[in-house]
């Protein structure tokens, strides 16, 4: 599952072969959720309040991204890193 991005002790990964809709794994402590990439919002999973939301703010900063990865992973290809939040 390549790591796409890290911050504020959030690690941002995407599994290779996933299902639809497309989203992606945030991983705090032993806390794991899974978010939209269309809306940013948290799908599922258990994450702090105040970290679920810096997660959404990056997700949205970088939705076009996020989604280019989604894609590219689909199609067997590698993920990019994309920018923490700062």
């Amino acid at each position: 599952m390549p790591e796409i991005s890290r911050f504020q002790g959030i690690v941002i990964q995407m599994f290779i072969k996933e299902h639809n809709p497309p989203h992606f794994h945030a991983f705090y402590g032993g806390d794991v959720a899974v978010f939209s990439i269309d809306t940013g919002q948290m799908m599922q999973g258990d994450f702090p309040q105040k970290k679920a939301a810096l997660v959404t703010a990056w997700a949205i900063l970088h939705q076009n991204e996020l989604l280019e990865n989604w894609n590219s992973l689909a199609n067997g290809m590698k993920a990019s890193k994309i920018k923490p939040l700062s």
